[in-house]
């Protein structure tokens, strides 16, 4: 009998050690490649566990709900902002995360208005909101991509009248419009938001919709040819468009007035059951052969010095996932006050349904 009660002491002591080290992270579809997954999961002896979000409002909104049981979140920068506010974020213990010095400078100022002194906040990745096009169909008709007005000038887009699609995002679709106008796009002067308007009023008539969800595939099977969207769904288009020997390639570029920036963080929530663990998966994320998947395998902007030696050659040459804040006008959205924000969903609704 003392045998089988220590054996069964053996067996719940293990049971509890495995169930210790699980991290469980709540994180973007898609944002850490399976494969880099699976090399912590074999180098901790560990278990990490992901449920998704599709955007910071919805994280955020289920972690004020209560969800418990997270480690980790993965915020956008201005988000990562209101959890620390809401004091749902504890420091990075930085002893135990040495391949923080691999993040580059630029980075890292870029963050420091959002997360003074980089407390909180390891930065993973960074997506570009551009252009993306058809190349061949784009060339032939001369109209410039290096400009907003690809897709808010009249005068180009009479030549691809139904063959265009923006982002269904109120701040990313407003935010290349007061850029395009020369104009902040965390404005909140009504003047200038009046004045995006217009111009997003005058160019819907040629667009074929507004899309988050299917630009990919209409881009990759050639129904679209122009694009207002994300800089890793462009690079997915242009690989999905290759394997398929499609007789046309995808383009994507930044725009010379500027492009709006989406920097997500690694961040360690107050109350984790294994802040231990989330270290040791940030240091991981940080070395440079692990980082270089979030750019060779998803196409995004790298915030990390150490992955560009691990970096594939087209990777390297792809000019947008190059992106340098320190000589590129990349900008961050930043949150809004109730007031500005119910204002702002004023003007989108009456875009959207008034024309």
């Amino acid at each position: 009998m003392k045998h089988y009660a220590i054996a069964a002491l053996m067996l719940l002591a293990a049971a509890s050690a495995q169930a210790d080290n699980v991290l469980r992270i709540f994180n973007w579809n898609n944002e850490i490649a399976p494969d880099t997954i699976k090399r912590f999961e074999q180098t901790c002896h560990c278990k990490v566990v992901e449920d998704y979000y599709g955007d910071n409002e919805e994280m955020l909104a289920k972690l004020a709900a209560g969800a418990k049981g997270y480690d980790m979140v993965v915020p956008t920068t201005y988000a990562m902002q209101t959890l620390a506010k809401q004091n749902k974020l504890q420091p990075l213990d930085k002893a135990h995360i040495p391949n923080f010095k691999n993040l580059k400078p630029a980075f890292l100022q870029l963050n420091a208005p959002f997360d003074p002194g980089n407390k909180f906040g390891a930065p993973l990745l960074a997506s570009v909101t551009g252009i993306g096009y058809n190349t061949e169909k784009i060339r032939s008709l001369g109209i410039p991509t290096n400009t907003w007005a690809a897709v808010f000038d009249p005068k180009y887009l009479a030549k691809v009248k139904g063959k265009v699609t923006v982002l269904d995002s109120q701040r990313e679709l407003m935010g290349a419009a007061l850029m395009y106008l020369g104009k902040d796009p965390n404005t909140t002067n009504p003047a200038d938001w009046k004045a995006a308007a217009d111009v997003i009023r005058k160019a819907k008539p040629y667009w074929a919709a507004f899309n988050n969800q299917s630009y990919i595939k209409e881009l990759t099977v050639g129904n679209i040819w122009l694009v207002l969207g994300y800089c890793n769904d462009f690079f997915q288009a242009m690989n999905d468009a290759k394997a398929a020997k499609r007789p046309f390639t995808i383009g994507y570029e930044t725009q010379k007035e500027g492009n709006i920036l989406g920097l997500d963080n690694l961040v360690v929530l107050k109350d984790a059951k294994n802040p231990a663990l989330a270290s040791q998966f940030i240091n991981f994320l940080l070395d440079g052969k692990n980082a270089a998947d979030v750019s060779n395998i998803i196409g995004s902007v790298n915030p990390n010095a150490a992955a560009t030696a691990f970096l594939k050659p087209d990777v390297k040459a792809n000019k947008v996932i190059m992106a340098d804040p320190a000589k590129q006008k990349l900008i961050l959205l930043k949150d809004m006050d109730v007031k500005s924000r119910r204002e702002l969903n004023r003007i989108w609704t009456d875009l959207k349904v008034g024309g």
